[in-house]
């Protein structure tokens, strides 16, 4: 390839590649997000580059380089570097995906580039389905954020969309992409695609603060089923690690041995160990000496264990006797 081969993203991807990672890293967080992606594709379409290549994009350039660079080589663990700390890992990873793998997009990408307000903004007035497919597609705290700015009917029916949404088929996408393209983010496209359910729903109900339980409520009413499910999604076991040493401390004076016993059945090591460490060593050693002698149980059994724990810990969260995260308040 001549030096007239290369495009501009191209050229572009030559001089980043010839500076160390931070600063290259620090011009790619001042591109759009759409310059970002055809620079890194550019990065990873690129085979060696010839040293007359390098000195006719770059003005200075190593003067003891061989007859090629090494730009080219282990390029995408490169490209993997220079986009998590120009973007985050998250942001990287999306955009990775897009560019190492060349997979067919939803558009719904975009989004995750968008501020706030802009995303508000785009989806005012839109149809309950479509604004349940993009807050769907959002980080649970940002679309709890946007649900915490509507109206409690709004915001119910939003919500329950979220919990409902399975694969979003073609004239949703169609909408949708009409929506994005009126506000300069087009290509949705009209590919199925799967977003939502019910544990989407439960990591946004678990962000969303006050309103939780408004919209808990509502949802009971509509399918208390679904409801059940939503509320045992936000609580998992894991979530008992979030609690501090005191928090812990006060929740295993009111479950009975009986019940932790069979809850630490199911319970990975780390879970394990931070309740042991909240025990006096008498008692932790009781506890461990009950596991290692207990039998296999059915799965049934320890997940009712579980969750009888995560109620107490839930009352306990509500009465503001211990503290559960993810709640979407802000502490001081």
């Amino acid at each position: 390839m001549s030096e007239a081969d290369l495009k501009g993203p191209q050229r572009a991807a030559v001089f980043l590649m010839s500076l160390k990672e931070e600063e290259a890293a620090e011009i790619l967080r001042h591109m759009s997000a759409d310059e970002v992606q055809k620079v890194g594709t550019a990065m990873t379409s690129l085979a060696k580059v010839s040293r007359s290549q390098l000195t006719e994009v770059v003005t200075e350039f190593n003067t003891q380089a061989g007859d090629h660079t090494s730009l080219g080589v282990g390029v995408d663990d490169y490209v993997r570097r220079l986009l998590t700390n120009a973007l985050g890992a998250k942001r990287a990873r999306s955009l990775l995906d897009r560019i190492l793998h060349r997979a067919e997009s939803t558009g719904l990408e975009a989004l995750e580039w968008m501020e706030t307000p802009a995303i508000m903004e785009m989806i005012d007035g839109e149809h309950p389905q479509i604004m349940a497919i993009v807050l769907a597609h959002l980080d649970p705290d940002r679309a709890a954020e946007i649900l915490n700015q509507y109206e409690d009917e709004l915001r119910n029916e939003v919500f329950l969309r979220i919990a409902t949404l399975d694969d979003i088929q073609d004239n949703a996408l169609q909408e949708l992409e009409a929506v994005m393209s009126r506000h300069a983010e087009p290509g949705a496209g009209s590919k199925s695609s799967s977003v939502g359910g019910l544990k989407v729903a439960a990591d946004i109900l678990n962000s969303l603060g006050e309103a939780e339980e408004k919209v808990i409520e509502f949802v009971n009413e509509t399918d208390e089923e679904m409801g059940e499910r939503i509320q045992d999604l936000m609580f998992s076991f894991d979530m008992l690690l979030q609690i501090d040493d005191r928090g812990m401390q006060t929740l295993l004076r009111e479950i009975s041995s009986e019940t932790l016993t069979v809850a630490l059945k199911g319970a990975d090591q780390e879970i394990q160990d931070k309740i042991f460490d909240n025990m006096s060593k008498r008692a932790a050693e009781l506890l461990k000496d009950d596991l290692q002698v207990r039998g296999p149980m059915r799965l049934s059994e320890v997940e009712a264990a579980q969750k009888e724990i995560l109620g107490v810990a839930k009352r306990l969260s509500d009465e503001g006797t211990i503290m559960l995260g993810g709640k979407g308040e802000e502490f001081v």
